[in-house]
């Protein structure tokens, strides 16, 4: 493990007060200026370029599966980083044998076996305690890969992990919540799916965010303002300028009113609040339906004058109902590439695959939250640890 914490050791400056820190985004410029799309390039080649210039490491918990294996081979060979991969040293090289995978710079990790292993039962029994969780066996919990892995990224061990390939939904998720410390303004947990349309014009060329497509049900109006504002901060790191996120539903500025779209246009005014509070520039707007998001002749019949209608490149939905059927019909129904889920409200990176997730899948994943760690890494350095 003393390998890989140096790595790609980053010493980022100690924040004594993270939260007032994280409240004066404006004054201390939270986004790092990155360059934006070249013409031409597909998104995932795009944020390729960006993580290039600050390599990560990302850790996978699935290790022992064929196509994760393959995924770790290519994004070392991708010069993204150095992959982390948990699980049985001699199943994963037996595997990697027979598929003609090199491990060549790949680590790997049997947590039970691991020099970790007894300093991350220690501190899970703290965190255990505080937190109410009901597991008596504190070895017994933390030999999970998905606890290991979480565990990993909350120390500075790894700067991003990509799970869930290999068990059904919240496998990845229950342990984040255990052991990853939330963002300071997030009352809820939430996800997004980035979406590439390949021959459409809208989003940002052809790039769309979708919120929340994966955890919460039917979000309070607190809960879907917190959402807005986490999916409208992933998309400013990502395409490095100002989001133009629209709030969904079926009516548009009170065409219909019902306690859906009064919470809704609730959620408006109070992102924006959230947003300002936080320094985050981003342009808010809705209750509005999907065509006057996307298209600019509908928005002109139905907004008239707006910031967002017509240009939207984030979209938040009402409820995990609508937002992930949107998901699924776009996945079916259009030429696209959808990148998901990846969990917002966490102090570090994550993403929770589909169980179908093909290598190549895998791969995009860990580029994306490897982006995010750059700026992670900055504004919530690892917790000091006196073990």
């Amino acid at each position: 493990m003393s390998g890989l914490r140096c790595r790609f050791t980053v010493r980022p400056r100690v924040l004594k007060r993270p939260c007032e820190w994280m409240f004066s985004l404006s004054r201390r410029a939270f986004f790092v200026s990155l360059e934006s799309i070249a013409a031409g390039m597909r998104f995932i080649e795009s944020i390729f370029v960006k993580v290039r210039k600050h390599p990560k490491r990302v850790v996978f918990p699935d290790g022992e599966l064929p196509r994760v294996i393959k995924a770790a081979e290519l994004f070392y060979q991708s010069q993204l980083g150095i992959p982390i991969l948990l699980g049985r040293r001699d199943v994963i090289q037996e595997i990697a044998q027979r598929e003609s995978i090199s491990l060549d710079h790949v680590a790997i990790i049997n947590p039970e076996k691991s020099s970790e292993l007894p300093i991350f039962c220690r501190r899970f029994e703290r965190i255990g305690r505080y937190r109410k969780v009901e597991m008596t066996d504190s070895r017994a919990v933390m030999v999970r890969p998905n606890y290991f892995a979480a565990m990993m990224v909350q120390y500075g061990l790894a700067d991003a992990l990509v799970g869930g390939a290999s068990a059904s939904g919240g496998a990845l998720l229950r342990p984040m919540l255990h052991l990853v410390k939330p963002l300071p303004f997030a009352d809820v947990i939430s996800s997004c799916t980035i979406v590439e349309l390949l021959n459409r014009p809208y989003g940002e060329d052809g790039v769309l965010f979708f919120a929340d497509t994966g955890v919460v049900p039917d979000p309070t109006m607190s809960q879907l303002a917190t959402i807005t504002v986490q999916a409208g901060l992933l998309a400013r790191q990502v395409f490095g300028h100002r989001p133009s996120i629209a709030l969904l539903s079926f009516s548009t500025k009170g065409s219909a009113r019902t306690a859906s779209t009064e919470k809704v246009s609730g959620a408006v005014e109070l992102a924006r609040h959230i947003a300002e509070k936080a320094g985050a520039d981003m342009t808010i707007d809705g209750e509005m339906q999907a065509d006057a998001a996307l298209e600019p002749a509908f928005s002109e019949i139905k907004l008239g004058e707006s910031h967002v209608g017509g240009k939207a490149n984030v979209l938040i939905f009402p409820d995990l109902n609508s937002g992930n059927i949107a998901v699924k019909l776009t996945r079916l129904f259009a030429d696209s590439n959808t990148y998901g889920q990846i969990l917002m409200g966490f102090t570090r990176p994550a993403a929770d695959l589909p169980r179908g997730a093909s290598a190549e899948d895998i791969l995009s994943m860990a580029a994306i939250v490897a982006l995010q760690a750059i700026e992670y890494r900055k504004l919530y350095p690892p917790d000091e640890d006196a073990d």
